[in-house]
């Protein structure tokens, strides 16, 4: 696990960029194509807007992986996360070679076999996630399920989970925020070959302290991935207010 810190969340979004570019074209370059998961929220704009600057990133041989959905959601509201990705995404690169968005109007249980059957048969290369204010990884809400093997999942949504997405202003009540939602599962994220996590803000600084220090729990759902064995973690100065002094001395 690598920490890199940065003064904001826009160099964050910056420099978290550029790695994951160069993991994309080297992943092109030895095997001709390059399989990626696409997170949404607000700690992906920077990311995905620095991607897109990238001319040398041939997007006919990328194929993309949505993260996770809310079930019941509809398109057209501000908070779907496929709108999310079309928009941010999909229509800026359009030779893209596939897209595989979770569709959470559909029947749930149908949903998440259809599209666990196509990722089981395309190993990834490269996981953008975050961390959410309650430590989750995706939608995997503490105690998160660290177990299953099936590649997407039906999640109930906490308070806390629910209350960040309000906070952020996707939705104007509590009330207003699904109950649910379809996530990729904690050992799918953890099968991609490399992990580029990046987390801004003050408000997520416990969970990342908690991450990162504590032992790998699914209390801190994010903590699992202390485990893989190529995760960079982009954090910037607020994000990283809590943790100890030798987590910041060993960053870069």
């Amino acid at each position: 696990m690598k920490i890199h810190i940065s003064n904001n969340a826009v160099d964050l979004g910056r420099v978290a960029g550029l790695r994951a570019a160069e993991l994309i074209k080297k992943a092109i370059e030895l095997k001709g194509f390059a399989s990626i998961i696409l997170a949404t929220g607000t700690s992906q704009f920077e990311v995905i807007q620095q991607l897109l600057r990238d001319p040398a990133i041939a997007w006919d041989r990328v194929q993309m992986f949505h993260l996770d959905e809310y079930i019941g959601l509809p398109i057209t509201h501000k908070a779907s996360f496929r709108r999310y990705l079309i928009e941010r995404f999909i229509n800026l690169v359009p030779n893209l070679k596939s897209s595989h968005l979770i569709d959470g109007e559909l029947d749930p249980e149908t949903e998440c076999d259809r599209l666990g059957a196509l990722i089981s048969q395309n190993p990834i290369d490269l996981a953008f996630v975050g961390i959410g204010e309650n430590g989750h990884l995706a939608f995997n809400d503490p105690p998160a399920d660290f177990d299953t093997e099936s590649p997407y999942i039906v999640v109930n949504l906490d308070e806390g989970c629910r209350a960040q997405q309000m906070g952020e202003g996707w939705f104007d009540t509590m009330e207003d925020v699904p109950k649910r939602a379809i996530s990729m599962s904690i050992k799918q994220i953890m099968k991609s070959k490399h992990i580029v996590c990046t987390v801004p803000d003050e408000r997520k600084s416990q969970a990342v302290a908690d991450c990162l220090t504590q032992e790998v729990s699914n209390l801190f759902p994010a903590s699992v991935l202390q485990n893989h064995p190529n995760v960079d973690i982009y954090l910037d100065l607020d994000a990283a207010s809590r943790l100890p002094e030798n987590f910041l001395q060993d960053a870069k």
